[in-house]
């Protein structure tokens, strides 16, 4: 295992994860929803800056888990890692969406679990990538220190 994150490094960490998944996720619902792209573009900002804050405390949350249970990254931690920050968002999220978009909760509902389709095996490629970057970051500066 490689030396713990820092809380900037999570940051960054969940930065990138967001403005990735803003530059994919804005146009493509606009136009299957058929919203402005402007419109789509501020409700996908209100979410990702949830799931910013989200993925901070929930990354550093599970992370003291698994170190405290002494548990290491595997596929299956992994998913249950995907399916429970994924699950809290859309906890959080539906009322946002349902708000912003003046639908119904259950519309809301609806749109949520047609994005989290997408963000599901996005979140967990993104966070193996992150990963495996990392480490290689890592153990090049340890060979070079």
């Amino acid at each position: 295992m490689t030396a713990p994150k820092s809380i900037t490094e999570r940051i960054c960490q969940a930065i990138g994860f967001e403005v990735l998944a803003i530059l994919v996720c804005t146009p493509l619902l606009a136009w299957i929803m058929g919203k402005p792209l402007l419109d789509m573009g501020v409700v996908t900002v209100l979410v990702a800056v949830l799931a910013l804050l989200w993925n901070v405390v929930f990354n550093g949350a599970f992370d003291r888990v698994l170190k405290r249970l002494r548990i290491r990254h595997n596929a299956w931690v992994r998913v249950v890692h995907a399916l429970l920050f994924e699950g809290g968002l859309v906890v959080m999220g539906v009322p946002l969406i349902a708000w912003w978009l003046s639908v119904s909760l259950w519309q809301a509902f609806l749109l949520d679990i047609g994005v989290l389709l997408f963000f599901l095996p996005y979140t967990y490629v993104y966070h193996w990538a992150y990963d495996v970057v990392r480490e290689r970051l890592v153990l090049r500066t340890a060979c070079e220190g």
